[in-house]
């Protein structure tokens, strides 16, 4: 199973985890965060992600999300990326998460594109007096 590891400012990746643990009723063992803060040192959190990624990687890969392209977390996955082993996705989103979630079970390749998917389509423009049922 692909190891799922949010790294987010703040508290945004353990709301992430905990929606997804409701919507999918269950808690994903494949599933870890890791809040960065504006006063941690990135080489320590680098380690902390290090070792979260031992811990949850069954040896199908890792999926690591990150929130926003360019901050603290998405340069610490950037830095975790080890191609076909350990990918990356910056812009964190719950349809991305359950998506990827979902897909776990699945090789790397395939819950990555998954991911991107569900977050893509999962961003969309809601008219006033349109339902979606």
């Amino acid at each position: 199973m692909v190891g799922v590891l949010i790294i987010s400012h703040g508290g945004l990746g353990d709301s992430l985890a905990d929606c997804a643990r409701h919507i999918l009723g269950r808690n994903p063992e494949n599933l870890a965060t890791m809040a960065v803060d504006k006063n941690d040192d990135p080489d320590r959190k680098l380690a902390q992600a290090r070792a979260l990624i031992q811990q949850l990687d069954q040896g199908e890969g890792m999926l690591v999300l990150t929130d926003m392209y360019g901050g603290t977390p998405s340069n610490i996955a950037s830095r975790l990326v080890d191609s076909g082993r350990v990918e990356a996705i910056a812009g964190v989103s719950l349809p991305m998460l359950v998506r990827a979630l979902c897909y776990s079970s699945q090789p790397l390749d395939l819950v990555v594109k998954k991911a991107v998917t569900g977050g893509l389509e999962g961003v969309i423009n809601i008219i006033a007096g349109e339902a979606n049922a």
